[in-house]
């Protein structure tokens, strides 16, 4: 250890140092549950340390990693480097005399992808394990099946904030859980909820009311006592909203969020001169203490990832927070002192909230996670002990796309290309992006466009402007991620790297433009003629206008229906690449399914490649451009279209080199519109560039066209004649009675051998349907055995007593009737039969006018029975007609008595 438990400071974790380190010892592997502020992600690792060997501290954010460095190195009397020091991306402070070093789990697990053995590493603690980060899941698998496989010796402790301990037990095979209780001081809870309806979080869209009442609660917490006041919002557009409305305070206003460099971050965990009013996100729910803290106001909000797996848009979403994230945020308030926190919401809506936050698992994009599994010899994840298996739709999605980009091949294993994606400690998207963009707009570029997407910190929908805002800022955050990304570039063997065959973009420019671009207006590149570098002008970029003719960037033409390549060669030979074609190409890359075309000329709605819509927002600056690469969109649920977040303009052949692998030519001869369309089709995805129409099509396919037609329209495409409706009608009777040989022609029968009875028409058009010999072809789906007996099985008409020959009406496939006048049946004294005698006829015996008095196939009984009260009906009525007391004796006649004179 690097200090004795007594030397340590006097927090609830230290009476169970010994214990920690005896079940360690036992069985290599422990759970620490310990809520805020009783010192387990300071005290336990100082316990820990030894002479031989590092131990190493794994947080879920930067920010908690270097204050976790920080804290412990003060304990120590030393600066953060020497026995204590921290890795997170972008930046290192370790030395030779390094004992506990504190990483994020991100680090931890690229770490452990390169040297699964750890050398020279004692133990792991893995801390905030029920944040249920995917970095975490996957530290804490990897870590369980290296201490299996190859070092049982290293020990691993996992720590939680909660009492839901028992899973990690599990998957850490039943190791033992020690249980520290708070020390924390009493904390007042005040239920302050608006007092007007509040609209809930849609996408990343908070009420504006809501954040009015959060700065009001705020200053009600200043009022009502002393200290500090640390006030949780989702992001860091509502921290500078509230910021903004707390204007004359006697406070300082610090915010504090992730996208802040890492000094702005650790000052505000620093004691101030006077009053402070923390602004934070969920980065400050966990791992460090904000000092001087005496009141929390939780707005109650949180943002996750979400991933909408049908139109690939991914995105962070707003959602309430969970039950064990609001006490965690409370703790803040007690560690130091009573405390009081104000919770803008109501205890009824508390009770509703769920338990414990939702793991990122369930519900993010799984890309990332995938490569890491791939890279890990896992690439389905079985086998590997971890909390929660990954959704099969959501994991199928994310292998898929580490296909396309040549990251795994057909089985899921991982390729020369993917581990070099992997190396970029990036999402794998923004890898490919970086690796395959570099080539075409220089690596110092790439490696801008790319930092931009990853941090995700534009305040403009127009990603240039970004860009350029960010080039002519003083972040360092951002300049140091730039130089990090073109390092890594640097150190990549280009062989490792090569696209798939289909996406042969970077082939296309010989030379390799590079170059610093450290302004917007000064864009150095190589020339492909000698290789020295020759800047380009300054006009060149600044003042030209967009592709679409909008201004803001090169007037490098709209584009045509190809040559991409040899114009960005042209282009190459001439110095410069346009800053926006650069940006939207990189975009591109990332996210080739997202390149959009505007719907209509000029307007503001969009058809991605994927075949997702989606809109800009209202007075964009990016209104009216043509072609558009989408770098962040969202969907809202019951929005019909995607809100684009960010994006940078295009032109088609930029379009065509970025979105490569989704571009297609094909032959289309079919059913479009309501009619046959042939035509060649070259599409982006999902967006038709050029259409041309084929002046001969295949005559099978026409019909294939027309059928389908004639399947989703139906039948009354056809002329139906009474001759062709009778004969389908005593058609469908014969199958009905006698079944096959007889053929089905019921409208679903017809539809789906429709190719086949249109294979002697000449059809070619909606409009030859219409031409179309029914009758025809219906008679050819009688087989030849059964084609000469229909007016056996099912005659058209039947001859009556009177001599008269009466059409038989076959609507009524199992009642065909027979409709005839009293007086022709006279004498008949059963009614036909048809379908070779087994089905009698229905007959509608009519009186003279022609009205049925009776329907019968029991003439027998109709003459007994019913004649007697129709004849004394209707005698009187027609005197002219006969009307016998015995019909079944009496001659059958059509005519009608002569006139009495």
């Amino acid at each position: 250890m690097l200090l004795p438990d007594t030397a340590l400071p006097d927090l609830p974790i230290r009476t169970l140092l010994p214990q920690i380190r005896e079940s360690l010892t036992g069985s290599g592997a422990a759970v620490l549950v310990a809520p805020p502020g009783t010192g387990k992600t300071t005290l336990v690792p100082l316990a820990l340390a030894g002479t031989h060997g590092r131990v190493v501290v794994a947080e879920p954010r930067r920010l908690a990693a270097r204050a976790a460095a920080r804290r412990m190195a003060s304990l120590l009397g030393e600066a953060v480097g020497q026995q204590v020091g921290f890795s997170v991306r972008g930046e290192r402070r370790v030395s030779r005399r390094t004992r506990v070093e504190v990483v994020t789990t991100g680090v931890l697990v690229r770490r452990l992808q390169r040297d699964p053995e750890l050398a020279g590493t004692t133990v792991v603690v893995l801390d905030e394990c029920h944040e249920r980060h995917l970095d975490t899941d996957l530290a804490l698998a990897f870590l369980v099946e290296v201490r299996a496989a190859l070092r049982p010796d290293l020990q691993l402790l996992a720590t939680s904030a909660t009492a839901d301990a028992e899973r990690l037990a599990e998957v850490l095979g039943g190791a033992p859980v020690v249980s520290a209780e708070s020390r924390l001081f009493p904390v007042d809870v005040h239920w302050a909820p608006p007092a007007t309806p509040i609209s809930p979080p849609l996408g990343l869209r908070v009420d504006p009311r809501l954040l009015d009442h959060v700065a009001a609660t705020t200053r009600r917490a200043l009022a009502d006592g002393d200290g500090d006041v640390l006030v949780f919002l989702p992001g860091a557009r509502e921290i500078d909203t509230v910021a903004g409305r707390l204007g004359g305070v006697d406070a300082d206003v610090i915010p504090l969020h992730g996208r802040q460099p890492g000094s702005i971050q650790d000052a505000a965990l620093r004691p101030g001169p006077r009053r402070r009013v923390v602004l934070a996100t969920a980065v400050a729910e966990s791992s460090l203490t904000v000092p001087g803290v005496r009141a929390v106001v939780d707005a109650g909000l949180s943002r996750v990832p979400r991933m909408d797996h049908a139109r690939g848009l991914g995105a962070l979403v707003t959602v309430p927070v969970s039950r064990a994230s609001a006490t965690q945020r409370a703790g803040r308030a007690g560690r130091e002192a009573p405390g009081r926190v104000y919770r803008c919401w109501s205890q009824a809506q508390h009770d509703r909230l769920p338990a414990q936050p939702e793991p990122e698992i369930a519900a993010a994009d799984l890309t990332g996670f995938a490569l890491d599994l791939a890279l890990w010899g896992h690439p389905d994840g079985s086998g590997l002990a971890l909390p929660d298996a990954p959704p099969a739709g959501a994991m199928q999605t994310a292998v898929g796309t580490l296909h396309d980009l040549g990251a795994v091949d057909e089985s899921g294993r991982i390729t020369a290309r993917g581990r070099a994606l992997a190396d970029a400690g990036l999402h794998p998207r923004l890898a490919r992006a970086l690796h395959d963009g570099a080539p075409l707009v220089g690596p110092r570029r790439a490696a801008e466009i790319v930092a931009l997407l990853d941090d995700d910190r534009a305040t403009t929908d127009d990603l240039v402007a970004a860009w350029r805002q960010a080039r002519s800022g003083g972040d360092p955050t951002w300049r140091s991620e730039v130089r990090r990304l073109t390092a890594a570039l640097d150190r990549t063997p280009s062989d490792d790297i090569s696209a798939p065959e289909v996406a042969d973009t970077a082939a296309a420019l010989e030379p390799d433009i590079t170059g610093t671009a450290e302004s917007p207006t000064t864009i150095p590149a190589t020339a492909a003629t000698g290789g020295n570098s020759v800047p380009a002008s300054s006009s060149d970029a600044a003042s030209g206008t967009r592709p679409d003719g909008s201004g803001g960037g090169s007037g490098s033409g709209a584009g045509g229906s190809g040559g991409g390549g040899s114009r960005r060669r042209e282009e190459a030979a001439a110095g410069w690449v346009p800053d926006d074609l650069a940006a939207g190409l990189v975009v591109g890359l990332a996210y080739p399914e997202r390149v959009a075309r505007v719907r209509e000329a000029g307007g503001r709605s969009y058809l991605m490649a994927g075949g997702t819509a989606g809109d800009l927002g209202p007075g964009s600056a990016l209104g009216g451009v043509t072609w558009l690469a989408v770098a962040s969109a969202d969907r809202t649920a019951g929005a019909r279209t995607a809100r684009i977040r960010a994006g940078a303009p295009l032109d088609e052949a930029t379009a065509r080199e970025a979105a490569a692998t989704l571009l297609t030519e094909t032959a289309e001869i079919a059913w479009v519109d309501g009619d046959v369309v042939a035509r060649t089709v070259q599409r982006l995805g999902a967006i038709t560039l050029v259409e041309r129409r084929i002046a001969q099509p295949d005559p099978a396919l026409v019909r294939d066209a027309l059928a389908d037609g004639l399947r989703r329209e139906g039948l009354g495409l056809l002329t139906w004649s009474r001759t062709a409706v009778e004969l389908r009608e005593r058609l469908a009777f014969a199958h009905a009675a006698l079944g096959d040989p007889w053929p089905d022609v019921s409208d679903e029968a017809l539809l789906g051998q429709a190719a086949e009875w249109l294979e002697r028409s000449s059809a070619r058009r909606r409009a030859d349907l219409a031409k179309l010999d029914v009758t025809a072809a219906l008679r050819r789906l009688l087989p030849w055995s059964v084609a000469g007996r229909l007016d056996e099985v099912a005659p058209e008409r039947l001859p009556v007593p009177s001599g008269s020959r009466v059409r038989v009406d076959y609507s009524d496939v199992e009642a065909p009737v027979l409709a005839v006048k009293v007086q022709e049946a006279f004498g008949w004294k059963d009614a036909p039969k048809l379908a070779d005698g087994r089905i009698p006829v229905l007959l509608h015996l009519l009186s003279p006018a022609g009205r049925p008095v009776a329907v019968t196939r029991d003439l027998a009984s109709f003459w007994q029975q019913g004649y007697p009260q129709v004849r004394a009906e209707l005698r009187g009525r027609y005197p002219r007609h006969p009307w016998p007391e015995d019909p079944t004796t009496a001659q059958p006649t059509k005519r009608v008595n002569p006139r009495s004179r």
